[in-house]
Formats: structure tokens, sequence, C-alpha cells
């Protein structure tokens, strides 16, 4: 029993073994596994990158919504001070028409009222001339005696 030359060969064999694993097996196998690693990390970054863009766009988003209501809040703002103005605006027009109508009116009135005392002074001569005449039982001349007439008129 060669004991001995088996331990031998088989520490041989053994370390032929090693040395093949060492040389061909396992530079693959490691740049595997450094591939692997690498992809692991590459993943996770992206994954922590993703959740930084997450946190910075809802930033954004709550930044651009204040920003969109506080716009509109200033439109609105501007949409009542402009309501305001236009409604204040029609008062002054409506107050300042109705004070023109109400001119024009009184106006109106005045010409008819004088319009009314100049046919009544005529009226008023006609009856006296007509009057007088009866009276005198002669017809009176309303041209010699116009300048008496104008004068009654005037004095009534």
């Amino acid at each position: 029993m060669n004991f001995n030359l088996t331990l031998i060969m088989q520490a041989a064999a053994f370390t032929a073994f090693i040395w093949f694993c060492a040389r061909v097996i396992w530079p693959p196998l490691m740049r595997a596994i450094a591939t692997r690693q690498k992809q692991i990390a590459d993943g996770l970054a992206a994954g922590e990158q993703g959740r930084k863009d997450l946190a910075n766009a809802a930033k954004r988003e709550a930044e651009i919504l204040a920003d969109a209501k506080a716009k509109s809040a200033e439109i609105v703002a501007t949409g009542e001070r402009f309501k305001a103005a236009t409604i204040e605006q029609s008062k002054l027009e409506a107050k300042a028409e109705g004070e023109r109508i109400l001119a024009a009116a009184k106006a109106e009135i005045e010409q008819e009222v004088a319009r009314a005392k100049e046919q009544l002074r005529d009226a008023v001569a006609d009856l006296a001339v007509t009057g007088a005449s009866k009276i005198l039982k002669k017809d009176v001349d309303l041209k010699v005696h116009a300048e008496l007439l104008a004068q009654l008129k005037r004095e009534l």
C-alpha cells in the first residue's frame, strides 16, 4: 500500500485543480460578481436619485401651485376693482345724464310757460281791444294803437 504516493498524488491533483480554477474559472467569476455589484450599486444610486428628483418635483409643484393661486387671487382682485370702478363710472354717467335730462325738461317747461304767457298776453290784448271797442262802440285800429297795445302787453 503505497499510502504516501496516493496522498502526494491527491495533493498534486488538488494543487493542479486550484491552479486551474484560479487561472481559468476564478477571473470570469470575479468579473461577473464585480459586474453584478456595479449594477446593484448603479440601481441603488438611480433609486436614490429618483427619490431626490421626486422630492424636488414635489417642491416645484408646491411653488407653482402657490404662484398660480397668488396670480388667480390677483386677477380676481383686479376684476373686482374693475367692476367697482365700472359701476361707479356708470353711476356718475347716469347721474349726469339724469341731471342733463332734468335741465332740458326744465328749459322746455320754461319755454312752454313763456309761450303760454305770450299767448295769454295776446289773448288778453285781443280781449281788451274787443272790450274797448264794444265800450266805445267803434272799432279800434290795431295798427294805429300798436304802441298802446305793446305797453299793455308788457304791463300784463
